[in-house]
């Protein structure tokens, strides 16, 4: 299995530990959450996350943390495509 390069908006590589910032998401993945989700998922365009794993395509992923209404913690770790960060 070849493992291929992921790289960001400006070609450039990103892995592991890395740092990038979040340009976009597409509405039809951001619609893809409960509607009571969307707006935390929203909200993470334009901030900076640090990549926490690769998914089983070698994809970034970054992971958002929350405490729900009951002070429960809550996550989201998502997959990024190149369009939607930039690495920092």
């Amino acid at each position: 299995m070849t493992q291929h390069s992921v790289v960001d908006c400006r070609n450039q590589a990103v892995g592991l530990g890395d740092i990038v910032k979040i340009i976009q998401l597409s509405p039809d993945f951001i619609a893809s959450f409960p509607e009571e989700e969307q707006i935390l998922i929203s909200s993470m365009i334009g901030n900076f996350f640090k990549v926490v794993a690769l998914d089983e395509d070698g994809y970034p992923c970054v992971m958002r943390e929350w405490h729900d209404e009951r002070g429960n913690p809550q996550s989201h770790v998502i997959a990024l495509d190149s369009e939607d960060m930039e690495k920092v």
